[in-house]
């Protein structure tokens, strides 16, 4: 069941907007420097180890009651049109699994076991799964958000995100604006790591200060037809390991980057996996684009944190 939005809790908009007033600040001076000095943060312990074990546990238990059939899709950021499908659209408002682009032989058949092929489950968990909705909520995230300028909150997306062993997927160079753009451009990702990130198993590698890089892409939807495509907007190169940092990350560290972050991360070839939460959020005062792929009806709208 979905859980209740304010009107159903009888909060008024003005209610909310009195409790948001009364949030705690989160972030330092120092913290906010960085913020838009570099545009991302590493926090660690944001997220209790009890909190943590509940969510992978969640995690594993979706993989084994997944039972995979011929409509399942593989994740590829190198080929994205094999995202371009009904699966893909149709999980923005429910839970779906994506295989690993390498757990499938040229036949379809799985390489691994079935708990070793997810690449990811998304895209609504934050909302339909009860776990990772209380994971997803409450006044810390609300809080964290609005210091980072998020005046009015819209979490789009939520993704587990396994990064296997050994046949864990490269995640390019890429910007999550290109995903959710705005105007003006406010998605914010909230990255959570729900085991040892490292960089051997492939954690994060991000370009400071690239946040104030154009966006170079942008990822369309032609919801007439449900055709998926990148539409190139800006030639400024993309960045390499060079002149980049590595953003190892122990288990309950929450890392945040504005949407124009460049960011990256390498293929998994050691024998650990590498399990993060990811959630997308917008800022409700700006326009969120008509040809986003991710969209919502109107019997399940979008909200915040709180």
């Amino acid at each position: 069941m979905m859980p209740p939005t304010p009107a159903q809790n009888g909060e008024s908009p003005g209610s909310l907007a009195g409790r948001d007033a009364d949030l705690q600040q989160m972030l330092t001076p120092e913290q906010r420097q960085q913020w838009q000095r570099d545009g991302y943060l590493v926090l660690p312990g944001f997220k209790p180890a009890a909190e943590v074990a509940a969510a992978c546990a969640r995690a594993r238990a979706l993989v084994e009651a997944f039972e995979p059939d011929a409509s399942t899709s593989r994740f590829s950021t190198q080929d994205r049109s094999k995202l371009a499908d009904a699966a893909l659209l149709a999980s923005a408002e429910q839970v779906r699994c994506f295989f690993e682009e390498e757990a499938l032989d040229e036949a379809g058949r799985l390489r691994v076991p079935k708990a070793e092929s997810i690449n990811k489950i998304g895209h609504a968990l934050h909302e339909r799964d009860p776990v990772f909705t209380a994971f997803s909520h409450g006044p810390e995230l609300a809080a964290l958000a609005r210091d980072l300028g998020l005046v009015q909150p819209q979490v789009w997306q939520s993704q587990i995100i396994f990064k296997q062993p050994r046949i864990g997927g490269v995640v390019d160079w890429h910007q999550d604006g290109s995903f959710f753009v705005t105007t003006p451009q406010t998605v914010t990702t909230f990255w959570f790591a729900l085991e040892d990130a490292t960089l051997d198993n492939g954690c994060l590698w991000v370009k400071p200060g690239g946040q104030r890089d154009a966006l170079r892409e942008q990822y369309v939807c032609d919801h007439a037809t449900g055709t998926l495509s990148m539409r190139p907007l800006d030639r400024t190169p993309w960045p390499t390991t060079e002149g980049s940092v590595p953003l190892p990350a122990a288990a309950g560290t929450l890392v945040v980057f504005g949407g124009l972050l460049p960011h990256y991360s390498a293929p998994n070839r050691s024998a650990r996996s590498r399990l993060a939460y990811t959630l997308h959020a917008t800022c409700g005062t700006a326009a969120y684009a008509p040809e986003n792929w991710l969209q919502r009806s109107p019997g399940f709208p979008v909200r915040g944190f709180l």
